[in-house]
């Protein structure tokens, strides 16, 4: 059983407290947040847990194995990197890091150590995350044409952040586990509507090499909640609903057929119409299963599913879509 501690007690921290705290395979020694105030419920609700307002206890405790980071990205790197050098396993909330650079530096640090880096991203922990990939990549779908995404809701604005980095994050880190290839380029737009408030909603658009293309459209200004995902193929395509309580998922044997023209002006479109399923998924708490994984990972020197470059697959999108919403959708190559 590892001993973790978490820096950081804000929106996230509290869950990756309970999670470690009921996964079985991890002790939480200690939370650290700058604010005392958010460290009171900690004291009230785990007693045996250590709580400060200083990160470098946590760093400097030999009785602590690894790190949990829930803290503002602009913390990342330099917790990170703290923790690392302190002999610590360590494990990032989303994103990554600021800067592709920053991540090359800490997977090469971790590497160098040998120790455990991973990036909490969570929804690939999801049972409906799993199962998609499983169908891609036995073929069922075909030959993919398109991943088309929608995250959007009213708030919560983040300042540091505009709204790509935090929820763009999500669909493009489970887009690089069930495709497993990197786009060749990005373009992206977006808008501030807030005054001195970073965009609040963007359109990134990724180019592959094999004529597939993904599309993510994110808002903090959506009247209504919508977390959707389409993904086309050739031979079937896929609905993923992430707020549907039971049917997350639903295959459609649907697509399209097109006869050998005789020449272009003789080119035939036909439609094609089957039947729609739904798999069964588990009910696993992702994030339970994550903290699972990561204990996993630290004990037997594992490579986590989610790992830094992982992490670095992600970012890297994320920064050059930044560059293209400054040269208003401009492409990015990504070399």
């Amino acid at each position: 059983m590892i001993k973790i501690g978490i820096i950081g007690y804000g929106y996230w921290g509290p869950n990756l407290v309970r999670n470690f705290s009921e996964c079985g395979a991890a002790e939480v020694r200690a939370v650290s947040d700058l604010r005392p105030e958010r460290l009171k419920p900690v004291a009230a609700r785990y007693p045996a847990i250590q709580t400060t307002t200083q990160y470098r206890d946590l760093l400097d405790n030999p009785g602590i194995d690894a790190i949990a980071i829930a803290t503002p990205v602009s913390t990342h790197f330099d917790l990170a990197l703290q923790a690392l050098k302190a002999g610590k396993h360590v494990l990032v909330e989303k994103p990554f890091t600021a800067t592709a650079d920053q991540a090359r530096i800490l997977i090469e640090e971790a590497d160098r150590r040998k120790l455990t880096l991973m990036v909490d991203h969570t929804f690939l922990f999801t049972p409906a995350v799993r199962k998609i990939k499983e169908l891609v990549q036995s073929g069922d779908l075909g030959r993919l044409y398109y991943y088309d995404s929608v995250r959007v809701n009213l708030g919560l604005f983040q300042h540091d952040v505009n709204v790509l980095w935090d929820l763009a994050v999500h669909d493009l880190s489970i887009m690089d586990f069930i495709l497993g290839a990197r786009p060749q380029a990005v373009s992206a737009t977006g808008m501030a509507h807030v005054a001195g408030q970073p965009e609040d909603m963007a359109f990134l658009t990724c180019y592959f090499a094999d004529s597939v293309i993904a599309h993510f459209h994110v808002n903090w200004l959506a009247p209504v909640k919508i977390r959707r995902t389409l993904i086309g193929g050739d031979r079937k395509m896929i609905v993923y609903d992430d707020l549907e309580p039971s049917e997350k998922i639903k295959v459609y044997d649907k697509g399209i057929t097109v006869n050998e023209p005789e020449g272009i002006y003789k080119m035939m479109v036909g439609y094609r119409t089957g039947d729609m399923w739904a798999p069964q998924l588990a009910t696993t708490e992702a994030l339970l299963s994550e903290a699972r994984h990561f204990a996993e990972c630290v004990e037997t020197g594992k490579r986590p599913l989610t790992d830094g470059q992982a992490g670095l697959n992600v970012v890297r999108i994320l920064e050059a879509a930044s560059a293209s919403i400054r040269n208003r959708g401009q492409p990015v190559e990504l070399a």
